[in-house]
Formats: structure tokens, C-alpha cells, sequence
């Protein structure tokens, strides 16, 4: 790999060399690297249009690293990933993408990756997406996670996407067994002429599932925002959804969280907060010495936080 496709690693994925363990790394298109364990195993479908992952069940305090790097302009990929996680599993998959353009022509990456949690399986699945690149054309990434889990499952899904993406629709969907649990954290922040949709729908079907999604947003410039939220809460259930956001220049936020309950016991909650940043906040942090532009920086890195 060059100098730049090592720097997409370690911004996506925190790897300064090819990791220990399970991984698969996916570079312009094509796989650049793929290691499997006794418990992990990676598969290329066949269709050739992604791979499938397959945990066994006990596995315990493994991890898989399954990052993606563009780093040539005009590269466009759909890539579909299906992981098998057995029952009893304690694992955690950190995967992202990562795009440099420095060309005129569009360079996108769209990933469904699709999970089938087993009964008491458990995952932390963390996310980055990341442009970069001094190029006219757009960094664009499309991604789709789709969740099935089976009975007294956990899954944390830890997703962000700090700057330099043109432009991103992400769709989450979620159908959650009885005492399942799902925890969806994100953290976005726009600049420029971005936009940015997040659509998260959860299907609380078995009795005592439960989840909670929270988003904490920040628009700058004349970027564009649209959160979506819908919790249906289908039998005994808890369920949460929030949304924080900042708004700064002449950004644009939107916010819709919904929540139908299907059933008595449904116990379902939704939030919605979009708002500058306080000026006393600045005021304070400028009579300690910063500029108003590094007081706003690090309000808004504390709220990402």
C-alpha cells in the first residue's frame, strides 16, 4: 500500500500495520489483504459482489477488522457483506471506509452489510467513514446495516462520520427476539455543501426487547441534514430515540423521530433538541484565551465526544 492508502487505515480503522487476527481489507475495488482464525472465517460470496463471515458460536474476545479504502477518483461499488455470528459469541468487528479524491470523477462506496445475531450472541460493531483528498470529485458513501437478532442478543453499533463526505444516505433496520438489546450511537458532522441522511428503523417484536439510538449531530456551512427515527414497538418492549444537534452558518437540520406501540406494554420514548451554540459558552472559553473560532471547535469536539 502507499503512503496515503496506509494513512485511509489508520483514520478508518486505527491500524498502523496489518492487524493480528481475522481481517479483510478491501482496497480500489479489490481485496488487498484477508487473514482467518479457527473461530472466524471469511468467504468470498458467490456472486464475487462482497463476502460472508462466519463466526462460531463461543467465540469469545475476538476481533475482525474489515476496513475499505478508495484512494483513485472514479471508482463506484456496491459490495454486500453477510455475517454469521454463532450463539454465545462475545466479538467485536470494526469496519468503515475510507475515501481520498483528488480527481474530477464522483469515487462512491455502498455497503450492505447484513447481521444474523444467534441466542446470547454479542457484538460491538464500530463504524468510521472518513473523505478526504484536494480533488474536485465527490466522496460518496451509501451505507446500509440490516440486523436480525435472535433471542437475549446485544449489539452495539458505534458509528461516525466527522468530515469530508459529500454526501451519505445511511438506512439501518433492525428486527429484534425476545430480550434482545439494541444500543445505536452516532456521531456526524457536515461542513461545505454536504448532506447527510440517517434512517433508523427497529422492530421491537419479542417480549423485553429493547433499544436505544441516539444521535449527535453538528451542520456547519450551507450543509444539509435529515434524521430519520422509527421505533415500532410490538409486544412488551423499552425503547429510546434521540437526536442533539448543532446548527452553525446557514446549515440546515431536520429532525423526525416516530414511535408507534403496537402493544399495552409497549414503553416507547423520542427526542428532538436542534440548537446554536450558547454564546455565553464562547464568551467564557475566549476569556481563557481562545479565539472565538477555537472556542467553537472545541464545544462542538466536546459534544461529539
Amino acid at each position: 500500500m502507499d503512503q496515503i492508502q496506509l494513512n485511509l487505515l489508520e483514520e478508518v480503522a486505527g491500524l498502523h500495520a496489518i492487524p493480528k487476527g481475522a481481517y479483510n481489507i478491501r482496497a480500489n475495488g479489490a481485496t488487498a489483504g484477508r487473514s482467518t482464525t479457527e473461530n472466524i472465517d471469511i468467504v468470498t460470496r458467490e456472486d464475487n459482489k462482497g463476502i460472508e463471515i462466519y463466526i462460531k458460536p463461543g467465540t469469545k474476545k475476538e476481533s475482525l477488522h474489515m476496513p475499505v479504502i478508495i484512494s483513485e477518483a472514479g471508482i463506484s461499488e456496491v459490495v454486500y457483506n453477510d455475517f454469521h455470528i454463532g450463539e454465545d459469541c462475545d466479538v467485536t468487528i470494526i469496519a468503515g471506509c475510507g475515501i481520498h479524491n483528488g480527481g474530477d470523477k464522483k469515487s462512491q462506496h455502498d455497503g450492505i452489510h447484513t447481521f444474523y445475531l444467534g441466542k446470547n450472541a454479542k457484538l460491538k460493531y464500530v463504524e468510521k467513514h472518513v473523505g478526504k483528498g484536494e480533488g474536485t470529485g465527490e466522496r460518496v458513501m451509501n451505507p446500509q446495516t440490516i440486523v436480525y437478532m435472535e433471542e437475549n442478543s446485544y449489539m452495539e453499533m458505534d458509528t461516525a462520520q466527522i468530515r469530508g463526505v459529500d454526501s451519505t444516505d445511511r438506512v439501518t433496520k433492525a428486527e429484534l427476539a425476545a430480550g434482545a438489546k439494541l444500543m445505536i450511537s452516532e456521531k456526524l458532522m457536515t461542513h461545505g455543501n454536504q448532506y447527510a441522511k440517517t434512517d433508523f428503523v427497529v422492530n421491537l417484536n419479542g417480549e423485553g426487547s429493547s433499544t436505544n439510538v441516539v444521535s449527535r449531530a453538528v451542520a456547519k456551512g450551507n450543509s444539509r441534514q435529515l434524521f430519520l427515527s422509527k421505533i415500532n414497538g410490538n409486544n412488551k418492549c423499552a425503547g429510546h430515540t434521540e437526536c442533539d444537534a448543532i446548527i452553525m452558518d446557514d446549515a440546515k437540520i431536520a429532525a423526525v423521530p416516530e414511535i408507534t406501540a403496537n402493544h399495552l406494554d409497549a414503553e416507547l420514548i423520542h427526542e428532538a433538541a436542534i440548537g446554536k451554540i450558547a454564546g455565553e459558552q464562547i464568551i467564557k472559553l475566549m476569556t481563557l484565551g481562545l479565539t472565538e473560532e477555537e472556542a467553537e471547535e472545541q464545544i462542538v469536539n466536546g459534544f461529539l465526544r
